[in-house]
């Protein structure tokens, strides 16, 4: 090796030492506990299998197994973190170190560059009059990497103010848009309500809410009113505002009253009108109420009109028909969109949602090869390419639909089962311990159903596993 070539590759040795220094030196800043369920299923199934030594006089084994998964398995899953340090995100703590140390897995880390979906789903835990608390899951994927992250507080809400702005727009779905947005700590919003003079929900509560944004009559009184003041467009922005806030938060009846009142204060908007759509879709699912639903897709339907060439905008409206089970109408203002720009990713992704619920595969693909034609990211192009080529697979070769038809059935009939087994080791535990009270006997037949219920949930669950995964087409070939 000549001599400037031996310093060109000891130099490019050295930045890569030193891109690896830096990147240790990164700091956090933020980070959030990783969720506890995988910890809590551990610590469940340590302690009914002590309670087994315990039954057989293996006192000393069983106390081990105790304090092992009361002391040591809760504090790993304290420790167990997702840590974003401005560029990427990663999982660190020594419960992670454990599982990489048995099973041999490289280091789970993925850039920001790297997303390629970030999705966020919200369930709701409790509900009180007008408000419901929520707790929202985050799932973000990209090169075959996943990380899920729950709601759990202020480090929560300092890791999505500091990571989702930084994400591409055409990556996030609705609900993390939302959250970029609109999340905000609750004493901030609770100032804010106070400072705009909201009614209190006592109140809120003893009234109507019908609100009207459309109809001949309403759009008759817009057209006839003076234009609205400068003083006014910043109210109602600020209202706008502070509905969205709410309505992230859960308060949904207050919600309400400063949506109602942005609307009062000038004539509504596209924007406006979309967001309270989402507001009338959230009340409709936290109180199972069928004419709110009804009312947000013709508040949706409104907006769409109202959005002419919005292309910004247009897209957010046909993923929130698909929110609300409005196929038709989704397809109508996506394909608008589409027809508007045809280089719009985010209408393309939901064209192939729609055909793929219709089970038009061709139309699948042809939307999913698209939106990687027409996409200058690199994520987000590999993404929509491995879609494309996944329902290629399935749409040329039969033995391959087959095979992955018969992987979701047993998938589904797996899940059925856990579900069950898991049903079972709670009512056999209960029979157990009543019964042990009443009869030796009852006492055994409960820790037996309980036992066996107990393996065929850890089989189902390493199932779970192994189906989840699409099958290798060229393992097929």
């Amino acid at each position: 090796m000549s001599e400037s070539k031996e310093i060109n590759s000891l130099s490019a040795l050295a930045d890569a030492s030193e891109g690896r220094q830096s990147d240790q030196r990164r700091a956090t800043v933020a980070s959030v506990r990783v969720s506890p369920g995988p910890y809590l299923a551990i610590a469940s199934v340590m302690t009914f299998s002590s309670a087994l030594l315990l039954r057989s006089n293996h006192d000393a084994w069983a106390l081990i197994l105790v304090g092992v998964a009361w002391i040591i398995v809760p504090v790993l899953a304290l420790a167990d973190r997702i840590v974003f340090d401005g560029v990427s995100i990663r999982r660190q703590g020594p419960g992670f170190l454990i599982l990489q140390s048995v099973f041999g897995r490289t280091k789970k880390q993925l850039t920001v560059s790297d997303f390629e979906t970030v999705e966020t789903n919200a369930v709701r835990t409790l509900r009180r009059r007008g408000s419901v608390r929520y707790r929202y899951r985050t799932q973000i994927s990209g090169k075959g990497t996943e990380f899920v992250i729950a709601s759990g507080g202020e480090a929560y809400r300092r890791l999505v103010r500091e990571l989702l702005p930084l994400v591409h727009e055409d990556k996030l779905d609705n609900r993390s848009r939302d959250l970029r947005d609109y999340m905000t700590d609750p004493g901030s919003v609770k100032r804010k309500t106070q400072l705009s003079q909201l009614a209190s929900e006592d109140i809120l509560d003893e009234t109507l809410s019908d609100y009207r944004v459309g109809g001949k009559q309403k759009r008759a009184q817009e057209l006839e009113a003076p234009p609205a003041s400068a003083q006014d467009i910043e109210r109602a922005h600020l209202l706008r505002r502070l509905g969205n806030e709410l309505r992230v938060s859960g308060r949904l009846r207050e919600a309400g009253e400063a949506f109602r009142r942005a609307l009062n204060a000038t004539p509504p908007g596209a924007w406006l009108i979309y967001d309270f759509a989402r507001l009338l879709r959230s009340q409709a699912s936290a109180q199972s109420d069928a004419r709110l639903l009804t009312r947000s897709r013709a508040a949706l339907r409104l907006a769409s009109m109202r959005a002419e060439n919005d292309l910004v905008l247009l897209p957010l409206i046909g993923e929130s028909f698909l929110e609300c089970g409005d196929s038709r109408q989704a397809r109508q203002t996506l394909q608008k969109t589409v027809d508007l720009d045809n280089g719009n990713y985010k209408a393309r992704l939901g064209l192939a949602d729609i055909a793929l619920r219709e089970g038009k595969l061709a139309h699948v693909i042809h939307h999913y090869q698209a939106a990687a034609r027409v996409t200058s990211e690199q994520a987000l192009a590999r993404y929509a390419r491995r879609e494309g080529e996944y329902y290629l697979h399935l749409n040329n070769d039969e033995e391959y639909l087959a095979t992955e038809l018969r992987r979701i059935n047993w998938l589904q009939h797996v899940t059925r089962v856990r579900r069950l087994s898991s049903r079972v080791i709670n009512a056999g535990i209960l029979l157990a311990l009543v019964g042990g009270f009443l009869d030796p006997v009852l006492g055994s037949v409960g820790w037996s159903i309980a036992s066996s219920a107990m393996i065929v949930w850890l089989f189902t669950l390493l199932a779970t596993r192994l189906l989840f995964s699409r099958s290798k087409y060229e393992s097929l070939a």
